[in-house]
């Protein structure tokens, strides 16, 4: 393990990340909110610490392996969810607990959503605006970001990219060079935050509201600038806007690249992952919207396939905005939803969950064990689309997935542990480990009320999520740190 390779890579991404305190800075200053003490010594503390971090190594010029880009990914996600929960402390309103400040860092970072604040409505602007800001930055992960720039200062990035992309196809690279495809999906990511922020704000929303929803739409991250979440508008319009919006963000981005560069959108359909997806949303929302309807949660038909549709899109796409409190609808409803979220967006997209191609994937492997006890001699490979997928890559999923189901279940029994209720345990690790936000029971709306012992728990939880799994658990082997 080369650690002064990796200090030097971290002291230049925390100097990096740093300057992202100056915009809410702007903010501040615009509004008058007086917080701008907060993030300019935030700024302040993290700019210093990554220069120091950076000098003492700054001559070590070796290239980075494998092993120490997972080393750098598990490492800087973990110090940007310390750093990023620096202005939470230092802030007058809210004030928050160190527990709650990285609680409510690691959710936006991660873009899970959950938060710890009440009273939304009455925070500083730049305070809410930071919270969006985080979850921008997450969505496509600063990793990538950082590779599109690290390279301009000798430093290497294709190991980075390989541990941080997230799906089971981690070698594919949309251009020969991982800058320029870093570079492209930012391109991408940047072009349809503008475009949703400018469609927000024709629809109504006033111009913070429409830049910060459409900084957490696209990140697929939930947070919004108030409490009632989307409700708040109360514009049919706008979810609409949200709703198509947050089907884009939970596709694979290298779709969006592949389609803009040949000007097909037919390459959408073509593709087996973005017609399970879609289809799996439209299956959801269908039985969510006919089950409100049919058992009276909502009068009218209209209501119900509204309030139906946004929520299955929203959770089923790990999104988690609301405009209804979905944990009070009757209990079938919300477990539906619920797990809607296991499945979550496409590889390579912003969404969370365990990931479409591999929840198709999943279902082929189990279909050809059934076929195999009728036909114990057949040849029967699997194919996703016209592509047959290699026994390397199925055993990874189901390698990912045995991993996930114990993390979840350890997790679950710790936050039972807690003192938590089973739903509250069981909803909290699922929202946590899917980057969903909302859960059920105690932690419909937010997690204020749990425990700190839960929420450090749950810290973990959105990490494992986010770095899906394997990322993470890697450096937990005494493999990884043999020689």
């Amino acid at each position: 393990m080369q650690f002064s390779a990796v200090q030097r890579i971290l002291g230049v991404l925390l100097m990096l990340f740093s300057l992202t305190m100056l915009p809410p800075v702007l903010v501040s200053l615009w509004y008058g909110d007086g917080a701008v003490s907060a993030f300019m010594i935030a700024f302040v503390l993290l700019l210093m610490i990554g220069a120091v971090s950076w000098i003492l190594v700054k001559d070590q010029k070796r290239e980075l392996r494998l092993r120490d880009g997972f080393m750098v990914v598990v490492l800087f996600w973990s110090v940007l969810g310390l750093a990023g929960s620096l202005p939470f402390t230092l802030a007058e309103h809210p004030h928050l607990s160190l527990t709650d400040s990285v609680f409510e860092s690691i959710s936006g970072l991660t873009t899970t959503g959950a938060t710890v604040i009440v009273g939304l409505d009455d925070l500083p602007r730049s305070i809410l605006y930071y919270r969006q800001q985080l979850q921008w930055l997450g969505g496509m992960g600063i990793i990538v970001l950082a590779v599109a720039v690290l390279p301009m200062l000798g430093i290497g990035g294709m190991q980075l990219y390989r541990a941080e992309t997230p799906g089971p196809m981690k070698d594919s690279k949309l251009t020969p060079r991982i800058t320029e495809t870093a570079k492209a999906l930012w391109f991408i990511y940047l072009s349809l935050t503008l475009a949703c922020a400018l469609a927000y704000w024709v629809a109504g929303m006033s111009l913070f509201d429409a830049i910060g929803h459409a900084f957490s739409t696209i990140a697929i991250g939930g947070f919004s600038t108030h409490d009632a979440s989307m409700g708040y508008f109360d514009s049919t319009l706008i979810e609409v806007i949200a709703v198509v919006f947050l089907l884009i963000s939970g596709a694979n981005f290298a779709l969006h690249f592949i389609a803009f560069r040949r000007r097909s959108p037919g390459v959408y359909l073509q593709d087996s992952e973005f017609r399970f997806y879609l289809t799996i949303l439209v299956l959801v929302s269908l039985v969510v919207s006919i089950s409100l309807y049919a058992m009276g949660a909502y009068g009218n038909w209209n209501e119900a396939f509204t309030k139906g549709i946004f929520q299955a899109v929203s959770i089923g796409t790990t999104a988690g905005f609301t405009t209804a409190d979905y944990s009070v609808w009757p209990g079938f409803i919300a477990i539906v939803l619920l797990f809607s979220s296991f499945i979550g967006g496409c590889a390579g997209s912003t969404g969370g969950g365990i990931k479409v191609i591999r929840s198709l994937l999943l279902i082929k492997q189990g279909l050809r064990e059934i076929t195999r006890l009728i036909h114990p001699s057949a040849q029967i490979p699997i194919r996703v689309g016209e592509k047959t997928i290699s026994r390397r890559v199925v055993e990874a999923v189901w390698g990912f997935f045995a991993l996930y189901v114990a993390s979840f279940t350890f997790m679950y029994l710790g936050l039972a542990m807690t003192g938590l209720d089973l739903m509250t345990s069981f909803s909290a690790v699922a929202a946590s480990i899917n980057n969903l936000g909302p859960g059920l029971a105690s932690v419909g709306t937010n997690y204020a009320s749990i425990n700190d012992s839960a929420k450090w728990i749950l810290c973990f939880a959105m990490l494992l999520g986010r770095l899906e799994i394997f990322t993470l658990l890697v450096l937990l082997t005494p493999a990884y740190w043999r020689k």
